[in-house]
């Protein structure tokens, strides 16, 4: 099967929307080095009605054999075969509710349910809808053809070619064959559609669902403005003619980077004035520029094995910020990338069950809740930690020999440090092996004897390990004297220890500048951490730094290495801190603890916290005011919520009055609507579920049903939260069925009654999509499992042994449930 490679995948396809099923017949154009006597394909929920292969201009049918345990379909020829192979298949398939393959999607059009046929492919659900060799090396060219009612409109990933109406009332749209790509780039879509094109650009376009158009101008000018950012920056033309920006009701993931046919969740691409909030505005453009970097990454240049997939969605990540900060530099985007990303990763990569970048097995990766906070977020920081290294043009360089070399064509890691080795002239790949190809990332130890500064790495984990690792690590150094100078160091640490000589005068040192590394740091000596908190407390060190210090201290807090109190006394240093980074990340990492501590060290957190966020708040104020910082608004939003839940009464009594002013007057500035709506039903009774069920059943607006789920997981009442759990089961939508129960996975009045909920109605939400059930595992096991945990540690060892479902991800909540009973044993 190795030898035999696709050329080209003529599809033809007639779906029925009215009993969701589909029509195919296939005409694949193989080659094949040497002679075979038989061609393997993958195929899942198929039905093959024959197949036949073209011999010497003759049409012969052939036997064929069907493993559905191995998802194969194997096609035996009438004789050995080589060179250029052409079978024809007929087959045909269910138009699913699976949110994978091809599948159906729900909407309203007035009063009446129409559906609309999508696919969702990555990263082996092509075999759902034709037979393929679904393997993202085995690239080759596909022309499509649809056939659909004369109302319908179809999309893939070439622009149009023609339509011809049938003798059957139906007509056939042709599209114009694709660049050669893989199998899980390919797009189908049949619908009710209606397109809004860029006047600009007349290539890119957004199709929505009937009545939608009017929404999409925001989106649809930032996707114009990241395709123009993404060819000047790779200096590679777009390849294909049109990029159609596809809204989808139903999807279980954001976004999907299909060549030429990029498909969303509704709120990922759609704008609505006085509801959308800003954060929401920025989540679009940042997806929306992760998707179209992928037009590069992944689909030009594509993984030749699932191993390397870190190659598509690093690079994704990391430019979906950077197009992002290119044109909206106010935002602080590379602020938000250190908490949203870097830091995600971190807490992550701290686990024994963890996984290189560079995915050992790779063969069938799936990305989920336990690997994307690896392949995306550590590879985005990976992928910063490179550019701070090698500088920006250098960076730039890379990526543009990398992909003019290997366009159309696949990649492996190798030949992305090659390219940068290249134009930089420097040991990259040496370094990067390191980093790519083992699991985990180090703590730099740090202490000063004299004049010598030592430096000592190991792999960090919460728990205690005994791993034998390095890496080849690049310090920055900022050294401080006594005469106000400062200093700074380049050192490469790449074995152990290392030893660096230092200044007599240095009275403090910190290491990681601008936490441009993918590393913790350890002061081991208390007056060097003294020193820096006094740079922070007068704003000395830059907010990344502000940001480092206490973020890696949080980390040795629950590695054991240190007490929580030392933490909360080192907060005393930031009392006046202004910034969104180290703000944000401390009223993170004190909801954290204060979720896992019992009662005593809890009312420490929250007499903090309270006050804190009360003067907070008081500054930037409890509503929003035109023009304030795009990061105050984000700030707002999560200091609201967490102020109320420590007992702030001025924010309890603002959130509660501007609610009921919402449950009357039905309007809110969309920057509060979430955080009002959470103190509001937490300190609400039945009258508030009430509004939210009317509310989240009238809206169309699928931004303000997200907030609405999520503030259904935040009331304090025991009944009211168990009506919410069921109305999870009966009300929510699949695609949205992990919201509310994340929500009351972190509401802790909700989370006694989390895990009783889970065990009675398992077989219910095992049917979640998998993507989904293993949100709802990761979310309810760590926090909700401290108090019963030798119950939870022994069903889920039970679970275990019966079926695969989630294990990955059940492993990974285990031990953090674990760190947490060891971090609240040990304060």
């Amino acid at each position: 099967m190795s030898q035999v490679h696709p050329i080209n995948y003529k599809i033809w396809l007639e779906p029925d929307l009215s009993n969701f099923k589909f029509s195919g017949r296939l005409e694949l154009l193989l080659d094949a080095a040497n002679p075979v006597k038989e061609i393997g394909l993958n195929i899942l929920e198929l039905a093959i009605w024959n197949c036949k292969v073209t011999s010497e201009d003759l049409v012969v049918e052939c036997p064929f054999l069907v493993n559905t345990q191995k998802e194969e379909l194997r096609i035996l020829l009438p004789q050995a075969m080589s060179a250029r192979i052409t079978v024809i298949i007929d087959y045909q398939g269910h138009i699913n509710n699976k949110m994978a393959g091809l599948y159906r999607s729900a909407y309203l059009s007035g009063k009446e349910t129409k559906y609309i046929a999508v696919t969702q492919f990555e990263e082996s659900d092509a075999r759902r809808a034709f037979p393929c060799m679904d393997h993202p090396a085995k690239k080759a060219t596909f022309d499509v053809e649809i056939d659909i009612d004369p109302h319908l409109v179809a999309i893939s990933n070439g622009a149009v070619q023609k339509e011809r109406h049938l003798e059957n009332g139906k007509k056939r749209v042709i599209f114009a064959q694709t660049p050669k790509m893989s199998t899980y780039l390919v797009f189908f879509g049949i619908g009710e559609f209606e397109f809004l094109q860029d006047k600009t650009d007349p290539r890119v376009h957004v199709a929505t669902l009937p009545g939608m158009k009017e929404y999409a101008q925001f989106g649809l000018e930032f996707s114009r403005k990241s395709l123009e950012y993404s060819e000047i920056y790779y200096a590679i033309p777009y390849p294909l003619p049109k990029l159609d920006m596809i809204v989808v009701p139903d999807f279980a993931y954001g976004a999907m980077e299909n060549w030429g046919a990029i498909t969303f969740r509704e709120n990922l691409l759609l704008h609505y004035p006085d509801i959308t909030s800003r954060s929401g505005e920025e989540r679009i453009c940042e997806v929306i520029a992760h998707e179209i970097a992928h037009q590069w990454f992944g689909n030009l240049v594509t993984p030749s094995d699932w191993k390397y997939l870190w190659l598509n969605e690093s690079f994704a990540t990391y430019f979906g910020y950077g197009i992002v900060d290119h044109y909206y530099p106010q935002w602080g985007t590379w602020e938000q990338f250190l908490q949203g990303q870097t830091a995600t990763a971190m807490t992550r990569d701290s686990l024994h069950e963890t996984f290189a970048i560079e995915i050992p097995s790779g063969e069938h990766v799936i990305i989920n809740a336990g690997t994307a906070p690896i392949i995306y977020s550590k590879g985005g920081s990976i992928l910063r930690m490179v550019q701070g290294y090698i500088g920006n043009e250098n960076f730039r360089n890379g990526l543009r020999h990398y992909l003019k070399t290997y366009e159309y064509n696949c990649a492996a890691s190798h030949h992305l440090w090659e390219s940068f080795e290249t134009v930089s002239h420097r040991p990259i790949q040496l370094m990067m092996k390191s980093w790519i190809e083992q699991p985990g990332f180090p703590i730099v130890e740090v202490s000063c004897e004299g004049t010598e500064l030592i430096l000592s790495q190991k792999r960090f984990t919460f728990l205690p390990n005994h791993f034998d690792q390095t890496w080849v690590i690049p310090l920055t150094i900022n050294l401080f004297t006594d005469q106000g100078d400062a200093q700074q160091l380049t050192v490469l640490l790449d074995k152990p220890q290392k030893s660096i000589e230092i200044e007599k005068n240095t009275i403090a040192y910190k290491v990681n500048d601008q936490q441009t590394g993918f590393y913790r740091v350890k002061y081991v000596d208390p007056k060097n951490l003294a020193e820096l908190g006094r740079r922070v407390e007068n704003q000395l060190l830059p907010a990344e730094d502000r940001w480092g210090l206490q973020n890696d201290l949080f980390a040795l807090v629950k590695r054991g290495d240190t007490s929580l109190d030392d933490y909360l006394r080192f907060l005393s240093y930031y009392e006046n801190e202004d910034s969104y980074l180290p703000l944000t990340s401390i009223a993170a990492n004190l909801f954290t603890a204060y979720l896992i501590m019992q009662e005593n060290q809890k009312v420490k957190i929250s007499s903090l916290a309270k006050s804190w966020f009360e003067t907070v708040l008081s500054h930037i104020g409890f509503d929003p005011v035109e023009g304030e910082k795009h990061t105050n608004s984000i700030l707002r939003e999560q200091l609201m919520w967490q102020a109320a839940l420590y007992g702030s009464t001025k924010t309890i009594q603002f959130a509660t009055d501007t609610f009921s002013s919402l449950m009357k007057s039905g309007s809110i500035h969309p920057d509060i609507m979430k955080s009002v709506m959470q103190v509001g039903v937490l300190h609400g009774n039945l009258q508030a579920f009430n509004w939210l069920d009317e509310r989240f059943q009238s809206s169309r607006v699928e931004h303000e049903r997200m907030n609405i789920l999520i503030a259904l997981g935040c009331f304090k009442d025991p009944d009211l939260i168990k009506k919410a759990q069921n109305y999870v089961l009966e009300a929510v939508p699949a695609r949205n069925t992990f919201i509310p129960v994340v929500a009351m996975a972190s509401n802790p009045f909700a989370i006694p009654l989390m895990w009783d909920w889970y065990v009675t109605n398992l077989a219910r939400i095992e049917q979640f999509h998998p993507l989904l059930y293993e949100r709802v595992v990761a979310a309810i096991i760590p926090i909700s499992g401290m108090q019963r945990a030798d119950e939870v540690k022994a069903f889920f060892e039970d679970y275990m042994n019966k079926t695969d479902k989630a294990r990955d991800v059940i492993k990974l909540s285990l031990e953090n449930l674990e760190i947490n009973l060891r971090m609240r044993a040990a304060n």
